[in-house]
């Protein structure tokens, strides 16, 4: 794997980013097909995306990788959180690529883990140069999927506190910071929570504080709203059965209102994220679905969108 800094500007925001590419020392491959790997919440490019990257360049993919705004290396607010923004980051990616010669524009596609899977609905919808959407353990709905997060105290006080931020921060102009996990509370999802004190904690600035305000964007937030704006392109939609975190439901409900064409593949016995390493038998098995569809995906002819 060949990797070379691709940082680009969204919304005049400098924006972190790496492409990998396939190793090809006499450049045959190239112009790559290219797969924009977006991460999801408080992720980052050296977590999921460069898993990707190291499972999707040996097939011959150009993989983009970046740090959203406000996280990471990236410039922007810090524990700024918002979905909504994050679309149209990836959409700076996109342009960025279109000045790259060694990745192919008319072969692009996204893949997005976790909240970033919704992101990743919204930015195609709205963007015609996307030929295929890979929705990895990802949401349709921000205000189901984080509900079913909290029991009844924790979710009335969440809302609670949303409230009173609309008034401190139209007031002072700064919106409270809270512990991420005050949103996305994994604690009743053991296999997610232990995977990511012993994994994810490892990467610099993981778990930093978040604004109540991104909680309201998040609430806002309905990719699956506008999923059947992507056909005729194809989506993959890929979820863990057992997935405590971000429940079947999220799937199921983004694959409803999906158009053709559409394929959903559940993970039997697997959860949210204690899967994702490497070489374990479950990711490989994302890989291949991935590969698969990719392979399916990019070689067609582009259809009118």
């Amino acid at each position: 794997m060949t990797t070379r800094p691709l940082p680009f500007f969204s919304n005049g925001l400098r924006l972190d980013a790496d492409l990998h590419l396939p190793d090809d020392d006499d450049g045959a491959g190239a112009p790559y097909p290219v797969v924009i790997a977006c991460s999801g919440y408080q992720g980052q490019k050296v977590i999921h995306p460069q898993r990707f990257a190291r499972a999707l360049n040996p097939l011959g993919y150009a993989v983009l990788a970046f740090d959203y705004r406000g996280f990471g290396l990236s410039e922007g607010e810090r524990a700024r959180l918002v979905p909504q923004e994050w679309a149209e980051d990836i959409r700076a990616g996109i342009d960025r690529l279109s000045a790259v010669g060694d990745v192919d524009l008319a072969r692009l596609a996204l893949a997005g883990w976790g909240l970033g899977g919704g992101v990743v609905v919204a930015e195609a919808a709205e963007d015609p140069r996307v030929r295929a959407v890979a929705c990895l353990n990802g949401i349709g709905d921000g205000t189901r999927s984080t509900r079913a997060m909290h029991d009844e105290a924790s979710w009335s006080r969440l809302l609670r506190r949303i409230e009173a931020d609309r008034a401190r921060r139209t007031t002072t102009g700064r919106s409270e910071i809270t512990d991420p996990w005050d949103i996305v509370r994994l604690d009743l999802d053991g296999r997610t929570d232990g995977y990511v004190e012993e994994q994810l904690y490892r990467a610099p600035g993981f778990g930093t504080g978040v604004t109540l305000e991104s909680a309201e964007y998040l609430l806002r937030f309905a990719p699956e709203r506008m999923v059947a704006r992507l056909a005729p392109r194809p989506l993959l939609i890929v979820h863990g059965a057992q997935n405590e975190l971000h429940k079947l439901v999220e799937a199921r409900s983004m694959f409803d209102n999906a158009g053709e064409p559409k394929r959903l593949e559940l993970l039997e016995n697997s959860g949210h994220t204690e899967w994702m390493f490497d070489d374990n038998p479950t990711f490989k098995r994302v890989v291949g679905l991935l590969e698969e569809f990719l392979e399916m995906a990019l070689a067609t002819t582009p259809s009118a969108v």
